[in-house]
């Protein structure tokens, strides 16, 4: 497949130079995926709105679902992505590989989350009632279930941006697992 240009500051709409301009002053630099968003006008602010809002869960807690959606999904931009953020919030390369094969041992409540992110990409939303009821038990709330759907919907959007323009990935590649 042809990959879809990324395109450079000048090339993109004024709203979207400033969304640029805050990228960089923030993280450093405008990952490729989120300047592929700019092709659109509106796009890359929507979906920055969207990664940002206000969440019940913590950093951690959406790493995991980032990554074991990305795995689902095999998102080779992604992953490397969460890896490396990952990393930041604190989880080992053992953890890494573990969370993104479902599960994380070293933690019943990631575990719990982890499991019920995988049946729910996997099943396309459709999660395992055992799933579901383990991750209640583990001390999540109704309204945390919506908030990991709304993670999940958004990596999957990430996922899919990426399935659909190849864009170079730039970031260090995640392990082949």
């Amino acid at each position: 497949m042809k990959s879809v240009k990324v395109p450079t500051r000048e090339q993109v709409s004024e709203t979207n130079q400033v969304l640029f301009d805050t990228l960089k002053k923030n993280i450093g630099s405008v990952p490729n995926l989120f300047a592929v968003f700019a092709h659109s006008e509106n796009a890359l602010g929507s979906y920055l709105a969207l990664s940002g809002a206000k969440t019940s869960l913590k950093a951690k807690e959406k790493e995991v679902i980032n990554l074991v959606v990305s795995q689902v999904n095999d998102c080779a931009y992604c992953l490397a992505a969460h890896t490396a953020i990952s990393k930041m919030q604190g989880f080992t390369d053992e953890q890494i590989v573990e969370i993104r094969k479902g599960g994380a041992s070293f933690d019943t409540k990631l575990d719990a989350l982890a499991k019920l992110a995988k049946s729910i990409a996997e099943n396309k939303g459709h999660a395992d009632e055992q799933s579901i009821e383990n991750f209640y038990a583990a001390g999540y709330s109704e309204g945390s279930l919506i908030d990991v759907v709304l993670v999940v919907g958004d990596k999957t959007i990430t996922n899919y941006i990426y399935a659909l323009t190849n864009i170079p990935v730039d970031f260090p590649a995640a392990p082949v697992i």
